[in-house]
């Protein structure tokens, strides 16, 4: 082995000289203003049908989390029935107004309020938690249970009407 270094066998290029070539051996091609335009339109116009083959709950459009049969499934489930999860934001909001009366008594009235239906919607959770799994085993006898009470209970929480993908069937509805 030789210690001694070949090097490169030229010098090294200026900066100015570097960057001009750069520049002008750059592979993107020149855009105009109206092609970033239209472009831009065109990208928009696809999210919005995109978001709207989502909530209309088209199975190519949604999420990893909510396909399949037995999501859609547990979404009709839950959305053909009322639970008090739903009326837990409207409820909050009435609790804040109640709290700002000066009087300590509806204060601690809203409060506990507020405290009763988040224990209510908790056990409803875990009643149709255990309800869901049910009736997956009897509806989908082969297919894991395993996410969908909780995604079960996540849904009912949720005001109806912010639902997504939005709700598929009437309240007392049939779920199929």
């Amino acid at each position: 082995m030789t210690t001694e270094s070949t090097g490169k066998g030229r010098p090294t290029p200026k900066r100015k000289i570097s960057e001009a070539k750069r520049i002008t051996s750059s592979l993107a091609p020149a855009v105009t203003k109206d092609q970033k335009r239209a472009a831009k339109l065109a990208d928009r116009e696809k999210r919005a049908a995109t978001r709207t083959a989502y909530l209309r709950g088209d199975e190519n459009a949604l999420p990893a989390r909510d396909r399949g049969a037995e999501r859609r499934f547990v979404r009709n489930y839950v959305d053909s029935r009322r639970s008090i999860g739903e009326y837990f934001l409207p409820i909050i909001f009435l609790v804040l107004v109640l709290t700002l009366i000066p009087n300590i008594t509806i204060q601690y009235a809203a409060i506990a309020i507020m405290y009763g239906v988040l224990l209510i919607a908790v056990i409803d959770g875990i009643f149709l938690s255990r309800r869901i799994k049910k009736l997956m085993t009897n509806q989908f006898p082969n297919s894991p249970t395993k996410g969908l009470g909780m995604y079960a209970w996540l849904r009912s929480t949720q005001m109806r009407r912010l639902r997504a993908p939005k709700p598929q069937t009437k309240v007392g509805g049939s779920a199929n």
